[in-house]
């Protein structure tokens, strides 16, 4: 086995999995942290490609990237990352792992671990087999954490938005001269 880890990335597709067609797509790099930017930019392509919003990407590139720095912090030098993309219609399941210097999962009492609870909706962490540290994470297009927020990309009617400002309010642009 070579000593030095190299990037490199697999795609299969076409297998079915809760009624819908399903893409995996694997990448493998070193575990450094200047690699998340390929990770980064990977997590954005394959949410567009899902046709999650604007917001939705942005939450799952830095809950992606968030997940890999927890785990990058007790990586076994020279190891490498793999990350895994699950693509169903609506939902991306990501799941990150490592070797680990101590086989211990990041801590869930964290604010990194609230942090991205919220940008992912769902996440979990796993050890095994051996000192090998997993995070999953799962992102619904359309699903917010935060509590009373109308779904990414949602339009307000007008006739809401001049309700919520009280009667007889109007909303205009504002000019300058």
């Amino acid at each position: 086995m070579d000593p030095t880890p190299s990037a490199g990335g697999t795609v299969s597709s076409g297998g079915v999995h809760g009624g819908g067609l399903r893409d995996v797509v694997q990448l493998t790099l070193p575990a450094a942290s200047a690699y998340l930017t390929v990770l980064r930019t990977a997590t954005a392509s394959l949410a567009a490609r899902l046709d999650f919003t604007l917001d939705d990407i942005e939450d799952l590139r830095i809950a992606v990237d968030e997940a890999s720095a927890l785990l990058l912090v007790s990586a076994v030098p020279g190891s490498a990352l793999e990350c895994v993309f699950a693509l169903s219609p609506g939902v991306m399941r990501v799941t990150v792992s490592v070797d680990s210097l101590d086989g211990e999962p990041p801590s869930k009492d964290t604010f990194a671990w609230t942090v991205l609870d919220a940008l992912a909706g769902e996440v979990s962490s796993s050890t095994g087999p051996g000192q090998r540290v997993t995070i999953e994470l799962a992102k619904r297009q359309g699903a917010r954490a935060d509590l009373g927020e109308p779904p990414a990309g949602h339009v307000r009617s007008r006739s809401a938005e001049s309700t919520e400002l009280g009667q007889g309010a109007k909303l205009g642009a504002v000019g300058t001269s």
